[in-house]
């Protein structure tokens, strides 16, 4: 490969590697939770981008074993999202109120290269190109827009020292964006709420049916000294000066996630709202955090003892990358073990990709991720305690590519390319693993 990538191995030690990757990253979770898995592997067996979204570890296998041409003068430790796809961007409502298309899912967050950002997604779209049938010439020509909308996004933040309050809002955006942006204006609470809950008097309570279940009274008084202490994390300027809004309806536990979340432990607990009307009810969920991929391929030293436990690293990466967080954002932890608390909010909606087909209407779409990227790289983190970064990451990256911005586009769109065929093949032998039963978990029930 040209961006000289470890994987030029035979179909027998790829498929070895992969499944090795595979157990070191996820064992633990598989043996609290094998039946999890095996639906997980069946939905990343489904097909190639599947398949890529739910390896997030074997990719920074292979890129932090690869050498980085690009990634210098600072911009090899910032805050990076590190499962960054197309499939990771989608609306929210801000602390101050404003709906935004954004990033979203800051699980793996991490600090590292800015380059892994821009090569995952890169081969991701790739990967949907591909499976769009476009011609090889069309992708390129489109991570090459990705990266350009990149680049020209980190020139707009080193000419303005006022950068916090860019975002991507119905006054900025088109097309499938704008649309995404409209379609959440025109959400309410109860979308969330009537189909999880029910009212039971004259308060509503968690319907008892999957994936909800109910707790013994051990567990119930675990989550609520959790979520007690989760109170504390919430930054005093992000408070709802409202002492009713934080009382607790009902606890539940829950399952069911998607390919990234599998096998996570995780509650879901109903408090009051802003007023008493039930229509106002807040769903927060508590969900177990996992340890970022990339941490395993990078030196943490002076890293980990920074955080308290997964959760607390994944909100601290949270507010670092986003400016204007969820205000019910917080973490907590049970049994020791570090959960992050946000809402399941109504205001949610994920670019949906299945409408979007012609390259005219990909390339509209790819610019505005392109500017997304940049702006979770570069905005001020104002939002967030931390001071793991001290840099100025637009000056970071383009002291990296400065006098060679042409080269770096073409760099990044080769990789997408031969990964994404990489990704392809590896996906056939994920496949072939797990029908052989070599992947650790039975690809039928016992």
């Amino acid at each position: 490969m040209t961006t000289d990538l470890p994987t030029a191995l035979s179909d027998e030690a790829r498929s070895e590697h992969i499944v090795t990757v595979l157990e070191q990253a996820f064992a633990p979770l598989v043996a609290a939770d094998p039946a999890a898995f095996r639906t997980k592997y069946r939905k990343m067996a489904r097909d190639p981008h599947a398949f890529y979204r739910g390896t997030a570890c074997l990719f920074f296998a292979d890129v932090t074993a690869a050498p980085d041409p690009w990634a210098r003068h600072g911009a090899d430790r910032i805050w990076v999202h590190g499962d960054l796809h197309v499939e990771n961007f989608g609306t929210y409502l801000s602390s101050d109120g404003r709906l935004v298309f954004d990033v979203n899912d800051f699980d793996e967050a991490y600090l590292g290269h800015f380059t892994w950002d821009v090569q995952r997604f890169a081969a991701s779209l790739a990967l949907t190109c591909w499976q769009k049938a476009l011609p090889e010439d069309a992708v390129r020509a489109l991570v090459g827009t990705y990266v350009d909308a990149y680049l020209d996004q980190v020139d707009r933040y080193r000419a303005t020292d006022d950068d916090e309050d860019f975002g991507l809002r119905l006054d900025n955006t088109t097309g499938h964006v704008q649309a995404a942006l409209a379609a959440a204006r025109l959400r309410r609470r109860g979308d969330v709420l009537d189909p999880m809950t029910r009212q039971e008097g004259d308060s509503r309570v968690f319907r008892d049916d999957a994936p909800r279940r109910r707790l013994d009274d051990a567990e119930r008084e675990r989550v609520l000294e959790a979520f007690a202490h989760y109170l504390t994390t919430i930054p005093p300027d992000k408070r709802i000066d409202r002492d009713l809004f934080y009382q607790v309806r009902d606890v539940v536990g829950v399952s069911g996630f998607g390919i990234g979340s599998a096998g996570l432990p995780a509650y879901n607990v109903l408090v009051e709202g802003r007023s008493e009307a039930l229509d106002d009810d807040v769903v927060l969920s508590l969900k177990q955090a996992n340890v970022p991929a990339v941490s395993r391929f990078v030196d943490a030293a002076g890293i980990e003892g920074y955080f308290e436990h997964e959760g607390h690293r994944t909100v601290v990466s949270q507010r670092a990358l986003q400016v204007h967080t969820d205000p019910l954002l917080g973490h907590t932890a049970v049994d020791g073990v570090g959960y992050v608390v946000a809402e399941l909010s109504p205001f949610e909606v994920d670019l949906e990709w299945h409408g979007i087909t012609e390259p005219d209407d990909i390339r509209e779409v790819v610019v505005s991720l392109g500017r997304a990227t940049a702006k979770v790289h570069c905005a001020s983190d104002e939002d967030s305690d931390q001071d793991l970064v001290d840099i100025q990451v637009e000056d970071a990256v383009a002291a990296s590519v400065e006098g060679r911005r042409e080269e770096f586009r073409a760099w990044v769109t080769d990789f997408a390319v031969e990964y994404a065929a990489r990704v392809r093949r590896d996906h056939t032998l994920f496949v072939e693993a797990f029908r052989s039963g070599r992947t650790g978990i039975s690809a039928t029930r016992a």
